[in-house]
């Protein structure tokens, strides 16, 4: 793939930033007209069978026979966990409090890739770590007094763990498997799991179809999930990956300031407190030491 532009990648990575970021309170927004599962899972179906549009001309490298057990796995930890324990947990606390407990990822990822991918951990890491669960630990604080759910605390954090081990293990065998397939499969088998689930335990009729939701689940299902994955790839792909985790910290950031625009969230004290710690957090696991930066620069 030729190298992007430097505005086009800029173009992209804004797209990128914006979308995901906004998905949020529109996700919490949708919430309102569906059940939780149920919407987890007609999202990503949906997102599934587009991205299955671009993935059929590269059949040839499906490699199902072999790759099957990395697809399902992968759409365990990256579909079925992340988006079922996301949209169930937004019912249950605001949606910029919830993305910013989720979005410590970068920072389980690097406990998990040293533990499992022998990373290395320095000590800007260590100070990353520490402040993350700091920040967690204030916006917990900040929960007490504004009357959030312990569950939805517990199931950001379950979303956070499920996304860390997904990334994880991708990055361990990504490179058995063709990129595309993976996200297109995961999407699938996740979608048809959470909506089969969802048809056994909620009600379909439960599900208001008003222009309202149809817009939002037509956006989150093409914008955020389909396209947003396939400009994530085109980024990987052209050489951009570690400039998008750069940019990573402003979707938790983008989340909390629409949430509290357009969905009146509360924005107090303790909440400030924790997003700067955690934004902190995942600017030093993920930064390249000195040394490091000198020898590729």
């Amino acid at each position: 793939m030729e190298n992007l532009s430097r505005k086009r990648a800029a173009l992209l990575i804004t797209f990128l930033v914006i979308t995901w970021g906004g998905n949020w309170p529109l996700a919490k927004f949708a919430l309102a007209y569906t059940p939780p599962v149920l919407f987890a899972g007609i999202r990503t179906l949906l997102g599934g069978l587009i991205l299955l549009i671009f993935a059929i001309p590269r059949l040839k490298q499906l490699n199902l026979k072999q790759a099957w057990p990395i697809y399902l796995i992968s759409s365990l930890l990256n579909i079925i966990l992340f988006y079922g324990l996301q949209t169930v947990g937004l019912n249950y606390m605001p949606a910029g409090l919830f993305s910013m407990i989720v979005f410590l990822q970068p920072v389980l990822m690097g406990i998990f890739s040293w533990l499992w991918l022998g990373e290395s951990m320095n000590a800007a890491k260590i100070i990353g770590l520490v402040l993350g669960f700091s920040g967690v630990a204030m916006i917990s604080a900040s929960s007490l007094s504004e009357h959030i759910s312990t569950a939805g605390v517990l199931l950001a954090l379950a979303t956070s763990v499920s996304w860390a081990l997904g990334t994880v293990y991708v990055k361990k065998v990504g490179d058995r498997v063709d990129s595309i397939w993976l996200v297109t499969l995961q999407l699938l088998f996740g979608g048809v799991f959470m909506t089969a689930l969802g048809s056994g335990f909620e009600s379909w009729s439960s599900i208001q179809w008003s222009p309202a939701f149809i817009i939002s689940l037509l956006f989150i299902s093409i914008f955020v999930i389909a396209i947003g994955w396939l400009v994530f790839f085109i980024l990987i792909g052209a050489g951009e990956a570690s400039k998008v985790a750069s940019y990573t910290f402003l979707i938790p950031l983008i989340a909390v300031m629409s949430s509290t625009l357009l969905l009146h969230e509360p924005f107090t004290f303790y909440l400030l407190i924790g997003i700067v710690f955690i934004i902190t957090s995942i600017y030093l696991v993920n930064r390249k030491p000195k040394q490091l930066v000198a020898k590729c620069g």
